[in-house]
């Protein structure tokens, strides 16, 4: 686990009471150190092009933001679930470091690589990847192995 960091302040849009996600990921890209890195943050994210997103990374990359705002149940004025923001946030953190280990968005919605546009999408994941992604993934890290 790494330090907690504050956001830049420039990544908050006060139209949309939002945080950009690119604006967060890009400042991520040149503050913090490491190979890989899942930053999660209790903030409501969004990208330019959609209303919200529950996470970002760089494709193929270093950087993988998860926002835990909309994934606990709370967010839907229902009841909490330690267990169930936990299954979310699982999800979303296995999906997006799919994404800087190069996997591609998923057409099986019950993949983890599956785009989720909604709540109920990323409850229809399994948290793992389907078979095809997994070989991809396997391939992925024994084409690393050989070079």
């Amino acid at each position: 686990m790494g330090p907690i960091l504050e956001l830049p302040p420039r990544a908050y849009n006060k139209s949309r009471r939002q945080y950009n996600a690119n604006t967060i990921v890009d400042w991520m890209f040149k503050e913090i150190t490491g190979d890989k890195v899942l930053a999660l943050t209790d903030v409501d994210i969004y990208v330019p092009e959609k209303n919200f997103v529950f996470g970002l990374a760089q494709y193929p990359g270093r950087m993988a933001l998860v926002s835990l705002k909309r994934l606990d149940p709370i967010f839907y004025k229902a009841p909490p679930s330690h267990s169930l923001t936990l299954e979310r946030v699982t999800k979303e953190s296995v999906h997006e470091l799919g994404h800087i280990f190069g996997l591609e968005h998923c057409d099986d919605k019950t993949c983890v690589m599956s785009f989720s546009n909604g709540i109920s999408e990323v409850d229809m994941k399994r948290p793992t990847p389907c078979k095809e992604c997994m070989e991809k993934l396997q391939e992925i890290f024994t084409t690393r192995v050989s070079r």
